[in-house]
């Protein structure tokens, strides 16, 4: 289908405004969390244990490196523990802590509006004293990538008159026993889709751990956030996603995962409750286990759901390049939405 010129500048303005929401966020997310900027690396080694298994079922892309007698290197899925890696090299006080570029291959997933087999996100991950490791200072961590966000839907707004913010101005805190128990027969992804609708942000708490009804809400690996510990008499785990209601596509829109970190008997109690524990020989966790890594609290920001949201588009693939089936692409012209 031939690009007319009307819609080659569509996707230059948009290629434009996804500069501008990218460069904003990352200077206010940066001084909100006290972080430096460093590079990422595209690929680490298989069996380290360094690359992110996420919900424990994506396969990585995998390939021999000649040059090592092949031994095998991954492409990242994310960064959580190369980056507490990381930030013990750098010896970074309590408090401070890095982000980068982060863009990983995830070829298991569904490819739609939401999803794309391409990643970009701002992975980043800060030092935190053992003493902070309570819902309280999650919670703290939270709000100040909740005004990051704030500022710059301002500034996107300012820039771009017809963009009008919609967000509230703070987001609201949830676990995902709350949800359970004001909607039993929904699912998942229904209750979120209710809380976003209701509150217009949520930070929804308790991700990855079992939940009364012996569900999880959703699934995490068990090895980089902490979704065990006791936060009250019947809620666990220090980690969580920040959902905004999205109000184009009208439903909830996840911006980002993360959480406080593991620690050696967390991590040594999640493993168990997976029936992972044979991940204890590898070098990651060897080295968390006798005590040599920091504390931390780190996640990833999605960049290019980030601009979808703010730039209000319908289709991941108006604010990424990546590989579309050829099905799609015509189904989405039709509808007048042009993928890069």
């Amino acid at each position: 289908m031939k690009t007319t010129v009307q819609q080659l500048s569509e996707k230059l303005a948009t290629e434009e405004a996804v500069q501008f929401v990218k460069t904003g966020f990352e200077t206010h997310l940066k001084e909100q969390l006290s972080l430096l900027k460093v590079s990422a690396p595209t690929v680490v080694l298989h069996g380290t244990g360094i690359n992110d298994d996420l919900n424990g079922i994506e396969r990585p892309v995998s390939f021999p490196i000649k040059s090592m007698q092949e031994r095998r290197a991954e492409v990242v899925q994310s960064l959580a523990k190369w980056k507490r890696l990381r930030l013990k090299e750098y010896e970074l006080e309590p408090g401070f802590g890095i982000v980068t570029d982060m863009k990983a291959l995830r070829p298991d997933e569904d490819l739609g509006p939401l999803h794309s087999i391409s990643v970009d996100q701002w992975d980043w991950e800060k030092v935190m004293s053992p003493e902070e490791r309570h819902l309280d200072f999650l919670k703290q961590q939270v709000s100040r990538i909740y005004k990051a966000l704030l500022e710059t839907e301002a500034a996107v707004a300012s820039s771009y008159p017809l963009l009008t913010p919609f967000l509230p101005s703070e987001i609201t805190f949830l676990h995902a026993e709350d949800l359970l128990k004001q909607y039993p027969h929904l699912t998942p992804k229904q209750r979120e889709d209710r809380a976003a609708k209701e509150f217009g942000a949520v930070f929804l708490t308790g991700i990855g751990g079992q939940l009364e009804s012996g569900e999880a809400h959703d699934g995490r690996a068990p090895d980089y956030d902490d979704w065990s510990t006791p936060t009250s008499a019947t809620t666990k785990g220090l980690n969580g996603d920040i959902l905004v209601w999205h109000p184009v596509l009208e439903q909830a829109f996840e911006l980002s995962s993360m959480g406080i970190r593991v620690d050696a008997e967390v991590l040594e109690e999640q493993l168990k409750l997976r029936q992972a524990e044979g991940r204890k020989e590898l070098f990651y966790h060897s080295e968390l286990l006798k005590g040599s890594l920091p504390q931390t609290i780190g996640g990833g920001i999605g960049q290019s759901r980030l601009c979808m949201f703010l730039l209000r588009k319908k289709h991941i693939g108006e604010v990424q390049v990546s590989i579309w089936p050829e099905a799609m692409k015509q189904e989405m012209a039709g509808a007048g939405i042009f993928l890069l």
